[in-house]
């Protein structure tokens, strides 16, 4: 079959262009009479510019007039396997159907369309390609088409006297012709197309659904209800890192290595024009960087005159979405047109946030206004927020099941740093949306409490947080500091201790340097920092930073205030999690004794001691003393707090850990699997301390025998810890020495030497080689390799129980 790609024209396109928007017999009569004239002309012309029948061309194409033949391929399409084989299947069968290729500015879509016309013109297929640029040229190219396709005089007379409409007679000969693809290329105003103003999805006008060919439209506005429901679209994603590698070393093959250029790739994030704006600079001889590491490094300090660079001619569209800088301003200048303004400023607020999901509920008209000085209602936010959403320049974060989660949004990180570029080099206006910004932040974080129910909202807060954190205008913030000290504490009991940490640190930065070392704000804050190091697994910077705390208080506040007991008592933690646990249990007695007679038996906080009293004995071996206090803390605990409070779920598993060193097994297991099962419901079945208790049960059931059952909790709890809290946290060395020795008791020798292999060597680095728990370790792998020599005889003795340590308040 011969392939269609129209390039020559007939001669009456050298006339001015004929506006089909109105369709009576003056519109359409002025180019009839043109085409009767010269009809032959006019259909050799086209013919030889299809590249179908015999006859010669007669006359030269005429100069000016856009080409119909599609842009050859420019090389390999990377990271587009799977979108193109979608477009491939509805090529082979449109069924009454149109595709829209849509996506931010700069995303590939005209690159997507190319290939699908290099495979349409190998399967022999006609091939037709329009670029959008005003309602009338389209007319014009449109009939050019339906010539290619063999459109008979009669219709076109037809369409003179005005007895049918232009678009009908078009469509009608593209249904009469097999195996056709015709693109419109970046049609990003759909109302404009027409004619006469026609609705895109009333399928009236130049824009229809086919059944014998495909008409695909490529388009920033990704608007469904815009298209109609017979449109299927196909919204194109940000290259995949290995993609983008691949995009830059093809461009520039001897600028560094697939893993440079993959870091790179990342760093742009995947936009296909960027990446090829990059491969041509590396490539280019007088470039000043020359290596994809160096031009990595040059975008932090260099953006302006790299990504962001300003181009004189970038005000023709044409130029501007080549270039990566101009390419989103036609969008934003499209949504100003289309009646929303506000568009612009919205955008230029989410740039100066975190590269992160933003909850919507940020951008308050308050906001706003404060930020602009121009009054502005929800209505007018909404419209801006969902504008930009249209036109790909924000986008909707997909949760783990893979749907999108409404009431965020995300901007490429590629169009916030070149935007807050923009706002701060070229706007006056940047403070102020800063402040107003900071402001909002602050009264966000105040409204999220500690409760689980608010942890998910403190977790889309905190890179926020940060950000501004960081910003030197707000070194000074109280209300800053405070803000951030709250959500850490949030993050902190949602078992983020990631999270938690970099928060408290970013407080606690603001807070000393504002207020001094020694005021009780800056200890507060420096005791809260000691304690997310503690939870994060740095025991020893926790304990350095407990001991400054605890020195300060008891110098200025004397030894018996409560804020010096509460400094002594996470120091005892710090030190107990070091393995000085004799230090930890003299601390603990000292403690305990005070609180009693100052706070009386029932205080929380000498609930609190007695707790943590029993930690440390029971590491010392007083099993038997452990458990006793063990018993009197959690009766406590449940009659000040009750029964489901976290800090009483807390005590019975610790009672339960030490029935369990008792050699009370059935008991210490039947415990465990309460708490557990109390913990996945008031905390999350992925929560630490529900882990840490899933952990325990499984080793309270290897005491009884059930040895699979516990490799199974085991496995579990190791692949969430690493997940969570990273393959180095002590948790995550517990549950794997656990798995371990769970394997070893299958008789899976080789696999538990392997992790317990693991485990030393991440211990001798992380807690040191003299630490109880890498000694432990070392006695486990010994073990297991005696034992391998002689099967059966694994030791269950030298399992080792993940305390849980409460009171870090």
């Amino acid at each position: 079959m011969t392939n269609y790609a129209a390039s020559a024209v007939p001669d009456w396109a050298s006339r001015p262009p004929v506006v089909w928007s109105v369709f009576g017999a003056l519109a359409v009569g002025a180019v009839v009479l043109e085409l009767v004239g010269r009809r032959l002309g006019a259909v050799e012309s086209a013919r030889s510019a299809a590249q179908v029948g015999p006859w010669p061309v007669r006359r030269p194409p005429v100069a000016g007039m856009a080409s119909l033949r599609a842009p050859q391929g420019s090389g390999a399409v990377r990271g587009r396997d799977g979108e193109l084989a979608a477009l491939r299947r509805l090529l082979a069968r449109p069924q009454g159907r149109y595709a829209v290729v849509c996506g931010v500015g700069g995303i590939g879509k005209t690159t997507l369309a190319a290939a699908l016309a290099d495979v349409a013109r190998g399967e022999a297929r006609r091939v037709f390609w329009i670029r959008w640029r005003a309602p009338d040229e389209l007319a014009e190219q449109m009939i050019r088409v339906a010539l290619a396709c063999g459109l008979p005089d009669a219709r076109l007379e037809e369409a003179r006297a005005g007895r049918v409409a232009l678009p009908d007679v078009v469509w009608e000969q593209l249904e009469r012709t097999p195996a056709w693809l015709l693109v419109l290329d970046n049609v990003d105003t759909p109302q404009a197309v027409g004619p006469d103003g026609e609705d895109v999805a009333s399928y009236r006008g130049w824009i229809r659904p086919g059944g014998r060919g495909l008409l695909l439209v490529t388009s920033r506005n990704a608007d469904a209800a815009v298209w109609g429901a017979r449109a299927v679209l196909h919204r194109v994603a940000p290259l995949e890192p290995a993609a983008g590698s691949q995009v830059l070393r093809d461009a520039a093959p001897g600028a560094g290595t697939a893993d440079e250029a993959r870091a790179l790739a990342e760093r742009l994030g995947g936009l296909p024009l960027a990446l090829h704006a990059v491969g041509r600079y590396l490539g280019a001889p007088g470039s000043r960087h020359r290596s994809f590491t160096a031009y990595t490094a040059a975008l932090d300090t260099q953006l302006g005159t790299l990504l962001g660079a300003t181009q004189l001619r970038a005000t023709d569209p044409a130029v501007g979405r080549t270039l990566v800088r101009h390419t989103w301003e036609l969008s934003l200048d499209q949504l100003a047109a289309d009646g929303t303004p506000l568009a612009r400023s919205v955008l230029r607020l989410l740039a100066l946030l975190a590269p992160a999901p933003v909850p919507v509920r940020l951008l308050t008209p308050e906001l706003v206004t404060e930020a602009t000085e121009q009054q502005t209602g929800v209505t007018e936010v909404e419209a801006a927020l969902n504008g930009l959403h249209t036109y790909g320049l924000v986008d909707t974060p997909t949760g783990h099941d893979g749907q999108p989660v409404l009431g965020q949004v995300l901007l490429h990180p590629l169009v916030r740093e070149i935007t807050a570029h923009i706002h701060a080099t070229e706007s006056e206006a940047r403070d102020r949306y800063r402040q107003a910004l900071v402001g909002c932040l602050v009264d966000a974080a105040r409204a999220t409490g500690a409760r689980a129910a608010d942890w998910d909202g403190a977790r889309l807060l905190a890179p926020h947080l940060l950000v501004a954190a960081a910003d030197t205008a707000n070194e000074d913030d109280r209300d800053l500091a405070d803000a951030v000290d709250h959500v850490g504490r949030s993050l902190s009991a949602a078992g983020d201790y990631g999270s938690a940490l970099q928060l408290r640190q970013a407080a606690h930065e603001i807070t000393a340097r504002s207020l001094g070392p020694d005021h009780s704000d800056t200890l507060n804050s420096r005791n809260d920092l000691a304690n997310a190091l503690d939870l994060f697994g740095r025991h020893q910077e926790a304990a350095d930073l407990h001991q400054q705390v605890f020195t300060a208080r008891e110098r200025i506040l004397g030894p018996e205030h409560p804020d010096t007991l509460l400094s002594r008592s996470n120091l005892a933690n710090a030190l107990d999690h070091l393995g000085r646990h004799q230090e930890a249990a003299d601390h603990h007695r000292h403690i305990l004794a005070t609180r009693e007679r100052v706070l009386g038996t029932d205080h929380v906080h000498t609930l609190h001691s007695r707790n943590n009293l029993g930690l440390a004995l029971g590491y010392l071996g007083e099993h038997q003393a452990a458990a006793e206090l063990h018993r009197e803390a959690l009766s406590g605990y449940e009659r000040v707090l009750g029964a489901d409070h976290p800090d009483s779920l807390n005590s019975r598993n610790n009672l339960a850990l030490a029935l369990d060193d008792l050699g009370r097994h059935r008991e210490a297991a039947d415990l465990h699997q309460q708490v557990h099962t109390a913990y996945a419901r008031v905390l999350g079945p992925d929560h630490p301390d529900t882990l840490n208790s899933r952990d325990n049960l499984g080793l309270a059931l290897g005491h009884l025998g059930h040895h699979q059952d516990a490799a199974d909790l085991h496995r579990q709890v190791v692949a969430a810890f690493e997940r969570l809290l990273g393959p180095a946290h002590p948790s995550t060395l517990t549950s794997r020495n656990n798995l371990g020795l769970a394997l070893e008791n299958l008789g899976h020798h080789r696999d538990a030497a392997d992790l317990h292999r693991q485990v030393l060597a991440t211990r001798e680095r992380v807690l040191g080689p003299d630490h109880p728990r890498t000694l432990e370790s070392r006695n486990n792998l010994a073990a297991v390799l005696r034992a391998a020599g002689r099967a059966g005889r694994g030791s269950g003795s030298r399992t080792r129980r993940r305390f849980l340590n409460a009171g870090r308040r």
